[in-house]
């Protein structure tokens, strides 16, 4: 694998060479002083993934991913010794494309490294979640769908799925949503249990619905959004109940938009509205056919408003898409569909 560097600060670079070289598999491609040289850098040589630093003169790394992602798409994992003092600027460099964010290593006057390990960490999940393949599995087979009942919820679901680009995609769709919309909402976002708080926050700061990270428990509640919060996947129990499972293990994709959607689709009593946005990979396109294929109304995400468009493509591939809508129309097709779950509700 090849990675560039992008960061002004000459020893933070060196420790951040040291880390990537330490693995014979990877190699510094090139290293770049600010976001606008890395901008420059990325469209002559493309690396595989790049190391991107926030703060930095000239461009800074918000801008510089959105720049790369708009012209010469790359994984960029945002790398910088003010993760946890500038949660703001790491949700905004993920809703432009970045997808995950790492403190970085420090180099130590006797040579040694700290936190080095937890960056290698981050980019072997990187490395695995780009070079999956991109060719859709077969669906498994579908559970016979339980026979229709009243029982359970009263309220409808809304299932949302999204990866990279997804923190700006889902402050636009739940910021059209009404305060008060009878009807529940579990958002899985391919991010780290440590971001996963702060970003509930950043979203409720743009949505007129609270937003919260779902917990094992946890009884899914009308006019709430419940974000997937841990390493492990989400899923639903039985109606209304929200739980963690590692299972399955396998799976590069943590939390995995396909685990909820087969979840949701087993377990909830009646058909809801399941939501594919921008995002790399094919994460969410089985599940979303699953849920089409009971009677769920699946919207994804159209390409051109897309910062990646791998995982809602792959949903309209596979004929997984009962709607194709731009980013900015998607809040509302759920509000009318909602009322059209409403009429029919029996």
């Amino acid at each position: 694998m090849r990675i560039g560097i992008v960061n002004d600060m000459a020893l933070a670079t060196e420790a951040l060479r040291r880390v990537v070289e330490s693995k014979p598999e990877y190699r510094v491609a090139w290293t770049a002083k600010d976001g606008a040289e890395a901008v420059q850098r990325c469209a002559k040589d493309r690396p595989d993934l790049i190391l991107m630093d926030l703060l930095m003169p000239v461009m800074n790394g918000v801008e510089a991913t959105a720049r790369i992602m708009s012209q010469n798409p790359v994984p960029i994992l945002v790398v910088t010794a003010t993760v946890s003092g500038n949660y703001s600027l790491v949700y905004e460099a993920m809703g432009r494309g970045a997808l995950d964010a790492v403190n970085t290593p420090v180099l130590g006057p006797h040579g040694d490294i700290a936190g080095g390990a937890e960056l290698l960490k981050k980019i072997g999940q990187v490395s695995k979640f780009t070079t999956s393949s991109s060719r859709i599995e077969a669906v498994a087979p579908i559970v016979a769908a339980k026979s229709s009942s009243s029982a359970g919820p009263e309220f409808p679901l809304v299932a949302i799925g999204a990866s990279t680009g997804g923190p700006q995609a889902l402050g636009e769709v739940l910021s059209g949503i009404p305060a008060g919309t009878q009807a529940s909402f579990v958002v899985v976002q391919h991010i780290t249990q440590e971001f996963a708080k702060g970003l509930a926050t950043w979203l409720s700061e743009r949505s007129p619905l609270p937003v919260i990270v779902a917990e094992t428990g946890m009884l899914l509640e009308p006019g709430r959004v419940f974000l997937a919060g841990t390493n492990d996947h989400l899923v639903l129990r039985r109606p209304r109940l929200l739980e963690y499972t590692p299972h399955p293990v396998d799976n590069p994709m943590r939390p995995s938009v396909d685990v909820f959607f087969a979840s949701a689709g087993e377990v909830w009593p009646r058909p809801g509205i399941a939501v594919l946005l921008t995002g790399m990979g094919r994460d969410g396109a089985a599940g979303m056919l699953q849920l089409k294929q009971r009677g769920w109304h699946t919207i994804a995400q159209d390409e051109a408003s897309c910062v990646v468009a791998g995982m809602p493509a792959a949903a309209i591939r596979i004929g997984a898409a009962k709607t194709i809508l731009p980013l900015g129309r998607i809040g509302q097709a759920i509000v009318s569909q909602l009322k059209i779950l409403a009429q029919a509700k029996p």
